[in-house]
Order: structure tokens, then sequence, then C-alpha cells
């Protein structure tokens, strides 16, 4: 996947930026700046006056660039493997669009609003299903009589493990999911350099990269107990940029190395070598955003003013921002990992043996609610990220007679 520096440090601002903003520890989510920032970007390509200033804010690069690297990151999204990308743009019949903005949108992309709200919703609803592979059955927001133009971006990313886990039950016991019975994953690896420790100014975080066979990884962030989830997610993206120093796996010390990290030494039967022993949770979030509930966050505090149009480069007729959400999913599971978002912006884990050998043994387990970020491996333009709160339950076993 071929995409410029300048678009992967956009766009993973705005994951940060977005991560300060998506809740407290109490309340897992899931949410995608990579798939709202292409609809966002050719906004700004159309907005004028302060809703220019403040969208091109948002997305981290001049209004007049915005467009382009927009095209950049949709091509190169359909380019990656397991991942997909799509944009949608309705507008009612009467509505011209400005030939320029219009011309640099991707082919296909225009459809017609009929003007009948329950039409119009069975058919983007549709569009919706179809662009996410089914992860997500409705477009995020509601098309009214008043709706002239609706702007829309969907992303899916799927990847399976290069190594999958295994399945049992993980029973906590200390923090939040004390007691209960939990999906646990595990596998091992002798691959020590798949887990560091980031030392940040808010504190330490554990970092492990579980790879995918597409090029997309997912990286498990757990920091210490204090921390915010804004302050692990933006510490994982600090890794990525190289901001934060890192102590890889094979150079990690004996004892509490990290949040949820141990190192030790273990007697063998046989000589082996070092070797990362990993437990996690299965997990299957979903999340609905408001945009304009964080407008100042989007760029949309004066877009959302409907007294005046603000987007003079899309057409002659005054527009302004009435509705912008985006739905967005994520499934963590033993063979896999798999999120889709879709955004749309309206206007309006015998016996006793001679244990003879010493080897060292990495303990990492993400046993309290952690962070992750979904991420292409070479560009480290990070796709999908979300905090897990409440981790999928062990399935009890049926009685039997």
């Amino acid at each position: 996947m071929q995409v410029s520096e300048a678009t992967v440090r956009a766009v993973n601002g705005l994951t940060a930026r977005w991560a300060d903003s998506a809740g407290d520890s109490d309340r897992g989510t899931v949410f995608s700046a990579a798939g709202v920032w292409p609809p966002l970007a050719f906004l700004a390509d159309g907005a004028g006056g302060p809703a220019r200033t403040e969208l091109a804010d948002a997305v981290g690069l001049p209004a007049d660039q915005a467009a382009a690297h927009a095209r950049e990151l949709l091509g190169a999204l359909d380019g990656l493997r397991g991942a997909g990308s799509a944009l949608g743009l309705w507008t009612k019949r009467t509505l011209e669009l400005r030939e320029q903005w219009a011309a640099g949108l991707p082919a296909g992309t225009h459809g017609v609003l009929t003007g009948d709200p329950a039409a119009d919703k069975e058919a983007l609803d549709t569009w919706a299903h179809k662009r996410t592979g089914g992860l997500i059955d409705a477009m995020p927001v509601p098309v009214t009589k008043e709706t002239e133009l609706l702007l829309a971006g969907a992303l899916t990313v799927r990847t399976e493990w290069l190594s999958r886990f295994h399945e049992g039950v993980l029973e906590p016991e200390a923090g939040p999911w004390r007691g209960r019975s939990l999906l646990s994953l595990f596998r091992s690896s002798t691959l020590l350099d798949r887990v560091g420790v980031a030392d940040t100014p808010e504190g330490h975080v554990t970092g492990l990269r579980v790879l995918g066979n597409t090029a997309v990884d997912v990286h498990l962030l757990l920091g210490e107990e204090h921390m915010t989830p804004g302050q692990v997610l933006r510490a994982g993206i600090g890794v990525l940029e190289r901001r934060h120093s890192v102590v890889p796996g094979p150079r990690l010390p004996f004892g509490d190395a990290g949040p949820g990290l141990r190192v030790r030494r273990v007697r063998r039967t046989r000589p082996a070598p070092p070797t990362l022993h990993v437990r996690t949770v299965a997990y299957d979030l979903s999340a609905h955003h408001d945009l304009l509930a964080l407008h100042r966050l989007f760029g949309l505090t004066t877009a959302r003013d409907d007294s005046v149009g603000h987007f003079p480069g899309i057409s002659d007729f005054p527009l302004a921002i009435g509705a912008a959400a985006q739905t967005a999913v994520a499934t963590f599971g033993p063979l896999g990992f798999r999120a889709g978002a879709v955004s749309a912006f309206g206007m309006a884990g015998a016996g006793m043996p001679q244990l003879r050998y010493l080897t060292t043994s990495v303990d990492a387990g993400f046993d309290r609610p952690f962070g992750f970020l979904a991420l292409h491996r070479h560009t480290r333009l990070v796709l999908a990220a979300g905090w897990v709160t409440d981790p999928e339950p062990y399935p009890e076993e049926p009685w039997e007679d």
C-alpha cells in the first residue's frame, strides 16, 4: 500500500486527538479516524470562510490539498488485501454541484436522493451493508425531506493471524474483571520482540504486536492502572511515530517488567529457547459516535450554523452540516480480526519430571481494560482504534442428562 507520510501523519493525528474524547475507562469503544478522514477532507476542499479553516485544522492538511490526499488514501486502502473503502455522495435532483469539486470524487460515487425518506433510507442502508460486507447494516445519520446532500465513507479491515490463538477460560483474581469467566485467548512463541514496554510521560505501556496475513496488525496496549484510555492509545501512536523509547522483549529485565508483563527463569525437562506466553481476551465491540457532539475535534463548529452556507466550493446552494456520525465495529478472536466503520455527513489465552534446564519465560497478560490499534504494518497508518472494557464471556457448558 502506497500512501504519503503526510497522509499517515494527518490520519494518525486525528486518531490521537479522537482518543482523548473517546470516553472514560468504564465504557468500551471503537472508532476509525481513517474511515471519517476522506469525507472530512472532501468537505474541507469545498468549504469556505471560517468553516474551511476549521475543517483544514481537523484534517491536518491545507484545505486545497485535502481532496488529493483523500483520493490517495481511498486508492491505497482499496489496494490493501483484506481492506476496503468507499465514498458515497447523494444529492437531491435539484441540487447542482460545482463541476470542479464533483470531478475530484472517485468514479461511481454520486447517487440521488428521491425525497422519500423511507426509500432513501433503504437505499443508503443497503449501501452501508454492502460496502462493509455486512458488518454495518445502516447509515449512521438519518435522512429527512430537508436533506439536500449526504456524503459518506465506509472502511473495512479483515485479517487472519499468522499464528492462531487457543481458546480457554480466564478468571481474573483482581481488577475490574475480577469474578468473571472470560473467553481467553492464549499462545506461545519464541519471538520475544513481539512485546515491548514503552516509557511515556504519562506512564509505562506494554505493547503486543499481533501480526495478520494481510499486512494488517493489531497492537494490544496495556498501560499502568492510573492511565486513561486516551493516554494509553496516544502512547501507542507515539510508539508508531518513534516518539517514545521502547524496551523490546529480548532486553526486558527479570521480574515485573511492565504492565501485565513478567519475566522469569523457569526449569524445563529439556533445553528450550526463551519463550513469550501471551494471554488476552476475545472481544466484540460496536459504537456509535455523534460527530457533532465533538464538533471542535472534527472542525464542524462553524459548519453547523444553518443561517448561512459554508460550502461554496460544493454548490451555489447554501449548505450547512445538519448531522454527522460514525458507526464502528471490531471483533478480535482466535483466528483473526475484523473491523468496519461507516461515517456520514448530512447537510441539513503429569507427573513430576526432572527439571534440569533453565530458560527465560516472558508472560504477557491482558486481564484488565486495554486499548488496541489496528494498523497497516509498513506505513503504520492506523485503520481502527478502541478500548476494551467488556470482553466476551466464556460460553457456559449446557447441562446434559
